[in-house]
């Protein structure tokens, strides 16, 4: 039985480091004693800066968290892990990293078994069946492409279709149009900001205060309600 919780983001403008969620993660955690957090994404900041800002946000619900590169075996360390929480950053080197270390069929295996796991930004879009959906720069090459394929669509994290005055570049939409002209049986959820899907099992709660976006090839694209059942997705 899969439990995952899947979040566009972790901070709003003005608003304290994962301040938004903080409601949705305590709930989605009770009764877990340790959370074992993948920093990856987050290097440019440093690993031992981001496990603080996490271990300071899931202290103010009481959950106790420990950054994986603590410890000089990664991959016993994940086969032991209670839960998961996999932090944002740049998707690609989130990707390499996994990939490199050997970690990603651990936890794709331990997810898909119950295990409870947590993303935000690229720690969604590696739940994913690929990275492609990623808003991020290809800073790195990943041996794979290949996500954790807990959910069988993509997610597009950060969505907004919204331009700048005198920018000539796509839009967002024109991006993930141009994934479905390649990919056109994989279906992309433009994921807003201050929003999350909660999936158990096969079941799928978007939560949130924007509408989603479903992308389909060669469809018009769907708006989807906050606070609505998206199970159909699986």
């Amino acid at each position: 039985m899969k439990k995952l919780l899947l979040l566009s983001n972790s901070t709003n403008h003005g608003e304290p480091y994962l301040g938004w969620p903080q409601e949705h993660l305590a709930k989605f955690y009770e009764g877990v004693n340790e959370v074992l957090f993948i920093p990856f994404a987050g290097f440019a900041l440093g690993y031992d800066k981001y496990e603080a800002s996490v271990k300071k946000a899931f202290g103010n619900f009481n959950q106790k968290v420990v950054s994986i590169h603590q410890f000089s075996n990664m991959q016993q360390a994940a086969k032991n892990a209670e839960a998961f929480a996999v932090g944002g950053g740049n998707t690609f080197y989130l990707f390499q990293q996994m990939h490199a270390l050997g970690l990603m069929d651990i936890v794709k295996e331990k997810a898909e078994n119950g295990t409870p796991f947590a993303g935000w930004s690229a720690g969604s879009n590696i739940a994913c069946p690929s990275l492609k959906t990623s808003n991020d720069m290809p800073i790195v090459e990943p041996k794979s492409f290949d996500g954790l394929g807990l959910i069988n669509f993509q997610i597009n994290p950060h969505y907004t279709n919204k331009t700048i005055d005198g920018h000539g570049g796509e839009t967002r939409d024109q991006r993930i149009g141009e994934f479905l002209a390649a990919n056109q049986q994989t279906l992309v959820l433009g994921l807003p900001e201050t929003s999350l899907l909660h999936v158990e099992n096969k079941n799928i709660e978007f939560i949130g205060k924007s509408p989603a976006k479903l992308f389909n090839f060669n469809q018009e694209p769907k708006f989807l309600e906050p606070n609505s059942d998206l199970s159909f997705l699986l």
